[in-house]
Order: C-alpha cells, then structure tokens, then sequence
C-alpha cells in the first residue's frame, strides 16, 4: 500500500479542505431517481433564536454520522435541513435585542449554517426550508384551508391562559406555579374567540397506532398514550337538591364504587357553582374561583400540592341510594376534563381519600380485599376486590360489578356507558406578530370566509406590530361578496410549521402544491428521526396528527411519518445543563480552534451511551485528540513506533479487523456510539501491538489500516478523507463502500467452556469454537476436578450452552 507523507496531524490544516470538497462534489445530495434502495434520516430542526453550542450539536452530530453510515452501506440517503424560524422564542430574542425578527432571524441562520458547516456536517441544502419563507408559509396556510374544508378547523370561544407581558395565549405547559414560562408575569384566565383543529378526531387512531411504532423507545408511547388517555367509563346523573330538574352528570371508570361516593367536587369554572352555592357560602366561593382561575391546570394537577377546596353548603342525591351527598368545589377538578364534576369516593381513590381527611368528611369501604373488609382505612383500598355496603351488588366480584352496575343505570335511564379522552382539541391561535398569518377573513354579511387558494400567501406586513394594530394589513374585502372585512390577526402555533416540514423536504422546489405526492411516497416515512425527548408529546403527536390527515385526503400513503425514533439525552457543563442563559456553552467555533472538528465530534459520541445525559469536560476532549493522533500515525508513520518484542501473528490483526467490523456496523446500526468508540480505540491497540510485536506490513496489516478508515469516517470525516487519500484509496472515503465481516476471520478458535457440576463452577477449559455437544461432554468428563464432583456416578442430565457453558447433573 502506497503511502504519501506530508506534515503530520494538524486539523486546522485538513479539516477546510475537504469540507470544501464535499461541497463542491455535492456529497449527501440526494437523487430522487437512484436506484439505490433509500433511506430518509432526519435530525429535528432548531429554533434559530441565537449561536449553536456542543450541547446543540450532539443531535447534528449523531444525524451526520449516521447518514454518512447508510449512504456507505449503499443506500440513497436523504438528509434534510432547515429552520423552524417563526415564533415566540425568536420573537422575543428580537425584542430583546431591538431588531425586526426576521433580521435576528436570517443572521443567526447564516450564522448557524456556518457552525454546522465546521464541524463537517453534511446536509443536502437544496431542499433547505426555512419556515418564515413565504414560499414555506404559502403551503402552510393551503394545509389550513385544507383542514377547514375536512371540518378539522374551526373557531370557539374558549377560556386561555394570557400572559399580559407577552400580550399572547400561552399553552398550559408554559404556565409554571401561575407565571409565564417565559417573562414570569403572573398569568391570567381570559375567554377569547381562538382557533382550533380537531385533534381529538383522531384520538382512537393516534392511539392504536402507537403499536405500529415498535422502533420508538417505550416511554416516547407511553407518554403519547396517557396525554391521549382514553378511558371507558359510565356516565351517572346525580339529582340537585333544591334545582327542580336540575342533574349534575358525572364520569366514572369506577361504577362498581358508586355506593361509595360521600361528597361531589365541581371544578370552579363549572356553570353550577353558581346555583348550587347557598348564601352563606357566596363569598368563600366566589374568592376561590378566583384564585382557581389565576392558576395553571398543571399546578392544579400535581399530585405533589396540597389539595384546597371548599363548600358550597349545596347537595346532591346519589341515584342508586338515595343518600345526601355534599357539593364542594375544589380546583384539582378541571373543567375541560370529563363532565367538570366529580363523584368522590375516598375509601377507593388516593386523591379522594386525602381531601377527605384534610376536611373531615366520611370515608366508606365498598371494595374490600379478598381478606375481607377492614373497616378503619389508612389509605384508599384502589385494587380489585369483592363489593360490600353496595346493596344488591353486595358479594360481587368488582371486577364484574362495572358491567353489573352499568347496565343497573342504564336500565334506570339515569346514565349510560360511555369512552371518553384527556386529549383536546389543539388551540393554535397566537397573538403575536411572528408567526404564520391564519388564512381567513371576517365578514359582517358571510361570516368566516376562506381566503381562496390562488391569492396564498396572506404575507406577514414588514412593519413589526401586533397584527390587530396594522390597518393596512386588516382591513380588506369578502372574498364571497366583496363587501369590507377584516383579516383574521392571530398568527398560527408554531407547531404548525413543525408538522408537516418532513414532507416539503422531498420537494423543497414545488411551486404548485405543498409537495409532490410521488414524491412524498418515494421519501417517506422518514426511517430514522433525531431529537430530544422533550418534543416526545406535542411535535410528535402533532406531526402524527397532521400525516393521518394527509393521508385521508389521499396526498401521502404513509399512516405514520417516523419509522424510528431515537432522542438523545442533554450535554451538561459544570453539572448544568449547556445554555446561553447559564453561561456554559462550548462554542464549535473555540473547538475547532484548539482540537479540531473531528476531535470534537469523536469525544461527543464517546461521552456517554447518546440516550443519556453526558457531563463535557474540556480536560477530556484531549483523549479523542490523542486517538486520532495515534490513527495518524499508525497509517502514515508506523515505524514511529519502536519494535519491543516478538511473535506479531498477522492472523491474530485480521481476526481483530473483521471482529471489530463486526461490533462497529451494529454499534452505529443500534446507536451505541460510545461503545463504537471503544471498540476502535482497541483495534488501535492491535496494530500497536502489532508492530511493537515485529509484525509485518503485508496484505493483513492493510486491510487493518483500510478498516479503520472506513469505520471511524461516519465519526471523524475530516482525518479519515485525508488519509484515504494519502494511502491511495479510490474517490472519497464517503464514497467507499462499508466493509464487510466475514464471520469465519472473526470466530475465536477457541473459547473458554465453563463446566459445572449440579449448577456449580468446577472447571474451565479451552475448547474448540463450534464444539459439539458430545465432544464437549467427554471432555468434561476427562476433567479431574469434574471426576472428583461427580465420584462413580454419570451425569443424568446435560446443559450445554455452546461456547459458553456445560452442566452436569449428577
């Protein structure tokens, strides 16, 4: 093998030579027309509200890495990318730093695409998409009339959390202890007229689907499932005392406990509070609603506050009965969920029993152990058990009291079966200027009337105002009769734009449709997707949503968009988790200044297993230095390393080579890249010991060297081109195929054989690998230790596990 010297290992030297040429070759391009089978990896894209950091990078890295290894294994890699630019975060950044958020925007863009660039990120930038672009947000608005047309669109009046800092609704996961996740201005409960899409629709297929998602982490379903929460329960109606007609109608997926019940909660926003509070109770009533109001549904959620409420001095009468049962109103009753009502049965529900006991109202046992009843309870009693103090249900198993006591109720006509969801309806309306434009408008004599398709975009105005206060902008005329209207001013969610952004990258250039049908079902599903767990709920469930939808009005064939999901854990610095805010980000630009890109990369992958969260130390980096100085010099510069001992068997470097092909393809192929690392750094050791042994530089030798090249590319691109091109390889090092083991190099010629004796160690021996099980046995047999265990007797029984392990038993 050829070898041309130069200069030794310096990155700052390598590294922009062949980022150019990777440019200039359209390396990671991908041909929508290959015949290569093809592979869609796609990495989240980032709000672009400020510099990247290593913490960033993490994601980017393992996207590059993993694209460079598909594309080597032969496929048609498409890998994307692009910039979910509208929003509050930019908005705000903007703000902040007195500039138009289109400017901050574009800035930190470029900004961004040259950071990725030097790190030797490869991405294919001809279906880049930013989605501030009018050419973005057009099909954005398309898709919303779309949605309007299919009745999954619509306007209600609808009670939001408002932030008057922000002058915006803010989702209730960005309301924390009552304040604005963002500004911290305390946060307030207003109705306003906001837009929504039906979600819930889909519900039952978001949820099914889930099993056709085996390659997404369990706890990613499991978060999607419970946010879903479909329940099958009874609906009761519970007569008022003193309202003549009057039914508080309540939801349970415990009829079996409905003797139980000794007091009902109302949520504070229910519409009988109000009728149902006696005089006396007016004014404690009223001051609570209040304050309930002001809270977020997460902190009246938590299962770790203190349970408040209060009476309102009504009753209602439990139907199957007859009993008085006190109504009191406490906040961890929501109305958006269920009925906005409660029976409460403490003796059977933990949340029941706790309030209970802070205000002293009864507890009663309806659901007794299978050791029977246990009178006095120190908690609630919430598994299965045999029905007592419930009249004729009495004896009954609890299990079978659901169906018993449903139909009880149903033939009653007071209630009826019914499967209900803690999933609503998405609210997507957003005061804010950034954002995309809602594509509709308002008129006195039609109503709400769609903006036709041919006059997309509505363009977002360049003067950076709150739309609402933009006559220009407002103020325009009915489509249907042309009469003066006025536009829609609420901006869309921005997860909106995150929905469906994997499908305008199979045809980022369309101009006539949000992208190519053909297309789409060529590219999609996207076979592996990137990001942090933090988006396992919302954007996940939302792009779900979006591709069922899609799919049912017949532009994509796809049900689901992402094959396989893997998120990534966070990059911590001094125990915190890298930010801006905290002042602990590494800047790739300082990185590549000391140890260079590839160093950086490599350290980032060895850090941890990629799922976790890894703690960066900058003393460390120097050990990735340290491996890549050593691959250098084991391929340009081996007789730098002194000859000090003997018997280097070129068998012994192959079987080496072709073991850690072995472990390398399926470390990236599983997304152990730590353990990838690891097992590179110790064919390094081999050749080390190789040469220090004597060993010659012939054909096994060469192909270590070329190995190594190869496997460590998809890691650190920048060394690897330069010293495929210094030893002679052909084309680029990207270009090259993935090596391939071959298992008969890789077998051990013998292993270890563990023998026992009735379950217990007594001996080991070195065996033939592959050895048969008779075989295995006389050899054990001819142990001394095993003749000992054993004394006269033979072995009545044989385990063998081969390769591994053979037991005896006497």
């Amino acid at each position: 093998m050829a070898v041309t010297k130069r200069r030794g290992y310096v990155p700052q030297d390598i590294e922009p030579k062949w980022q150019r040429i990777w440019q200039e070759r359209g390396v990671l391009r991908a041909a929508d027309a290959s015949d290569r089978p093809k592979y869609y990896n796609l990495v989240m894209f980032p709000y672009p509200s400020g510099d990247l950091h290593m913490g960033h990078m993490r994601n980017y890295v393992i996207g590059d890495l993993y694209s460079r290894f598909q594309r080597m294994r032969g496929y048609e890699v498409l890998n994307p990318f692009g910039w979910d630019a509208f929003g509050l975060p930019a908005e705000n950044a903007a703000m902040k730093a007195g500039i138009h958020p289109e400017v901050w925007t574009r800035n930190n863009i470029a900004r961004a695409r040259a950071q990725l660039a030097m790190l030797g990120i490869l991405y294919d930038w001809s279906r880049e998409v930013t989605t501030c672009d009018p050419s973005y947000y057009r099909w954005t608005q398309w898709l919303f009339l779309l949605f309007y047309e299919r009745g999954l669109a619509y306007r209600a009046l609808a009670p939001v959390n408002w932030c008057p800092v922000d002058e915006t609704v803010l989702a209730n996961e960005q309301v924390i202890s009552g304040r604005c996740w963002r500004c911290g201005a305390v946060v307030e409960k207003r109705d306003l007229e906001q837009w929504f899409l039906r979600i819930t629709a889909y519900a039952d297929r978001l949820l099914d689907d889930l099993a056709l998602l085996r390659d997404w982490p369990e706890k990613v379903r499991v978060m999607q499932a419970n946010w879903i929460g479909r329940s099958h329960g009874l609906e009761v109606d519970f007569p008022v005392l003193g309202l003549e007609g009057e039914k508080l109608r309540i939801y349970t997926t415990r009829p079996d406990t409905l003797f139980g019940v000794t007091f009902m909660v109302l949520a504070p926003e229910h519409p009988l509070v109000e009728r149902v509070t006696t005089p006396e109770h007016r004014e404690e009533v009223r001051a609570y609603v209040e304050r309930a109001r002001r809270a977020s549904e997460i902190d009246r959620l938590s299962t770790e506050r203190e349970k408040t409420g209060v009476p309102t001095g009504g009753f209602a009468v439990n139907p199957l009965n007859g009993e008085r049962v006190p109504i009191w109103i406490a906040d961890y009753v929501l109305m958006g969920y269920g009925t906005g009502a409660i029976m409460a049965v403490p003796g059977h529900d933990q949340r029941d029993f706790e309030f209970a006991r802070r205000f002293g109202l009864p507890v009663r046992e309806v659901i007794a152990p299978p050791s029977g009843p246990r009178g006095e309870l120190e908690e609630a009693y919430v598994e299965p058990g045999v029905m007592v103090n419930s009249g004729p249900f009495s004896g009954l198993d609890s299990r079978a009291g659901f169906d018993a006591v449903a139909d009880h109720v149903e033939r009653l006509g007071i209630g009826a079966r019914s499967t209900r969801y803690r999933l609503r309806d998405w609210l997507i309306s957003r005061q804010r200027y950034w954002g995309c434009p809602i594509p509709v408008v308002h008129c006195d004599a039609c109503g709400v009337v769609p903006v036709p398709k041919e006059q997309l975009p509505v363009l977002l105005p360049r003067t950076y105002r709150r739309l609402s206060e933009l006559p220009e902008f407002y103020r325009t005329s009915c489509p249907a009769c042309g009469q003066p209207a006025r536009r829609e001013t609420d901006t869309m969610d921005t997860f909106i734009d995150s929905s469906w952004y994997f499908l305008r990258y199979t045809s980022a250039q369309e101009e006539t449709r949000p992208f190519d049908p053909g297309l789409a079902n060529r590219w999609m599903p996207v076979d592996q997707y990137t990001g942090g767990v933090e988006h396992a709920i919302l954007h996940l469930l939302y792009s779900r949503f979006f591709q069922k939808v899609l799919h049912d009005a017949g532009l994509v064939e796809a049900v689901e968009p992402f094959t396989r999901l893997f998120t990534q854990g966070m990059v911590k610095r001094g125990g915190q988790v890298m930010s801006k805010s905290h002042g602990n980000g590494v800047a790739p630009d300082d990185l590549v200044r000391r140890e260079g890109a590839d160093a950086g990369r490599v350290y980032e992958m060895f850090i941890g297993p990629p799922e976790d969260d890894a703690e960066w130390t900058d003393e460390a980096v120097s050990g990735a230095v340290r491996f890549l100085q050593r691959v250098w010099r084991l391929t340009l510069e081996p007789g730098s390393f002194p000859v000090t001992g003997s018997g280097a068997d070129p068998a012994l470097l192959r079987r080496r080579t072709h073991q850690t092909i072995q472990r390398v393809t399926a470390d990236y192929d599983g997304f152990h890249f730590n353990t990838a690392v690891a097992a590179l750094m110790e064919l390094a050791n081999a050749m080390q010991d190789h040469l220090q042994r004597g060993g010659e530089r012939g054909e096994a030798w060469d192909e270590a060297v070329r190995t190594m090249i190869l496997l460590l590319h998809p890691m650190a691109p920048h060394i690897t081109e330069e010293l495929w091109e210094r030893i002679g390889g052909e084309g680029l090092c990207a270009d090259a195929s993935w090596p391939t083991a071959d298992p008969e190099l890789a077998a051990e010629p013998e292993v270890t054989l563990v023998v026992q004796v009735a379950g217990r160690v007594r001996d080991r021996l070195r065996v033939a690998t592959g050895l048969d099980e008779r075989s295995a046995i006389e050899r054990a047999l001819a142990s001394e230790a095993v003749r000992r265990a054993l004394g006269r007797e033979r072995p009545s029984r044989v385990v063998y596990v081969p390769d591994r392990l053979i037991n005896l038993v006497p």
